[in-house]
């Protein structure tokens, strides 16, 4: 059996969805291009999408809230040098596509010639990461409803001092259509779902939360006994932890990261200095700066939007280009930026399919997908034995970073006050602040056991949220400076 191409499929779902209940076809989307090419622009697309989301939340063993909504629309982007017009439509028809097209006109380059149209449209090939099925249509609310009750169950059950337990179930069915000006025409069918768990765990009138979760591009099935059992434990371990925590001590110490979600204060630190807009205008640490060594030897730092079901993974980006592994630094040495087809395009570089928006409603700009570091060679144990006296973050709570001179503070929800090679107590009250280019310098030993989170990462940038992923292997940095409460 001849497999079938998923360029086609995606498109075929696409235009189903999109197109044909409003007697939409590609003339008409030529015909909007061409209205916007009425002036002198360098590109232009269309960006169609329809999104189903659902949500259920349980509080003291009760579903106290489920949402449901389906969004639809389509956004207009033309583009001359470095400037933009963009408009956008929440109806999907010929009239309210071509008002959109005619609004985007606004902009022209003087003395610049005007670029044709693409007379016909011809797909793009992205990738096959993930299933195209409905995770919300496959299953009835009463199997959702049924889920969270089971995660309650098995948190009360795992511990007398859990007082309380809330769940969250979320599903969502992205599908989006680009068709461009220079006649590339791609889709992609996109779900999205995530379980999380917080506990209250309470002791002696001392309370403590704890939180878990996890999620991806796959199907509610996903989350069977074994993986909510999973998430539970994380949460019910950490709620457990801090309740036997003590004050953090305060100073400039050693660090070690623990291996996977703490690997987002890289994309905080380092990640978001790295996309093209910030480098293009100079504003990032980063900027001009390709080819010399930011960090450590032994540090490579990865954004690959190409991995299988992850929660930051694409196959194709929101301007239609197939995402890619994007090497960023390279044992030290800085590679590349991230780039959407603005920025690489007045930068002289090539697209890296980083452009990403949250909604047809917004305009794409590069962003990450999955940023990680990868591994080195030394196991987890050495480096915490090799510690004198420092702090182990084991996970992380908020934090927050200045792109224009990589100063970060963030915040960890479950750390370990370490003395001769052991860990002696948790900590509670421990916040990290550094410098991201600086602490890139200040890495030391690198663990053996990259993992990526969970799938439960979110990125805001600039008023839009995108989901992501993040990771890292175990980490020990030197000279960070700790705010603690002791």
């Amino acid at each position: 059996m001849k497999p079938i191409d998923t360029s086609i499929e995606h498109l075929a779902i696409a235009r189903q969805l999109l197109l044909e209940p409003t007697g939409l076809d590609e003339t008409h989307l030529n015909r909007a291009l061409a209205e916007i090419f009425g002036h002198r622009v360098d590109y232009a697309d269309l960006y169609f999408q329809f999104t189903r989301s659902e949500g259920w939340s349980l509080e003291e063993g009760i579903v106290k809230s489920g949402s449901f909504a389906i969004d639809r629309g389509v956004g207009v982007r033309a583009v001359s040098g470095d400037k933009t017009a963009f408009a956008y439509s929440d109806e999907i028809n010929e009239q309210a596509l071509l008002s959109a097209a005619r609004a985007t006109r606004t902009i022209a380059r003087n003395g610049a010639g005007r670029i044709k149209v693409a007379g016909a449209m011809n797909p793009v090939s992205g990738h096959a990461l993930y299933a195209t099925d409905d995770p919300i249509a496959r299953h009835e609310a009463e199997m959702k409803v049924e889920l969270l009750g089971r995660i309650e169950r098995i948190a009360r059950a795992r511990d007398p001092r859990i007082v309380q337990v809330m769940a969250g179930l979320a599903a969502e069915y992205d599908v989006v259509l680009v068709a461009r000006s220079d006649g590339v025409m791609a889709a992609d069918v996109r779900p999205l779902v995530r379980v999380s768990v917080t506990v209250i765990a309470e002791q002696a009138g001392r309370r403590e939360q704890g939180h878990g979760g996890g999620g991806g591009r796959f199907d509610l099935s996903r989350f069977d006994d074994e993986t909510i059992t999973r998430y539970v434990d994380d949460a019910v371990r950490a709620a457990l932890t801090n309740l036997e925590s003590r004050p953090a001590p305060a100073g400039t110490m050693t660090v070690v990261l623990g291996p996977g979600w703490p690997g987002v204060l890289l994309h905080e630190a380092v990640g978001h200095g790295l996309e093209g807009d910030f480098n293009r205008k100079g504003s990032s640490v980063f900027s001009g700066r390709i080819g010399e060594r930011v960090a450590a030897k032994g540090v490579t730092v990865v954004d690959d939007g190409t991995i299988d079901e992850r929660r930051g993974s694409l196959n194709i980006d929101d301007e239609g280009n197939p995402t890619q592994r994007n090497v960023l630094i390279e044992d030290g040495i800085l590679r590349g930026y991230m780039q959407d087809s603005l920025n690489a395009r007045l930068m002289k570089a090539a697209p890296t399919g980083n452009g990403r928006r949250e909604s047809f409603a917004h305009l794409p700009m590069p962003r990450m997908t999955n940023t990680f570091m990868l591994n080195g060679d030394r196991e987890p144990e050495e480096i915490i034995a090799s510690m004198d006296r420092g702090l182990y973050a084991v996970n992380f709570g908020g934090g927050q970073v200045d792109i224009t001179n990589g100063k970060f503070v963030f915040s960890a929800s479950e750390a370990w006050w370490v003395e001769d090679g052991k860990l002696q107590y948790p900590v509670k009250g421990a916040t990290i602040i550094g410098n991201g280019p600086d602490a890139l310098t200040r890495v030391t030993m690198i663990g053996n056991d990259m993992r990526l989170d969970s799938g439960i990462g979110v990125c805001g940038k600039d008023g839009q949220s995108v989901p992501v992923g993040v990771g890292q292997p175990t980490m020990r940095i030197e000279g960070l400076t700790v705010g603690g409460t002791a």
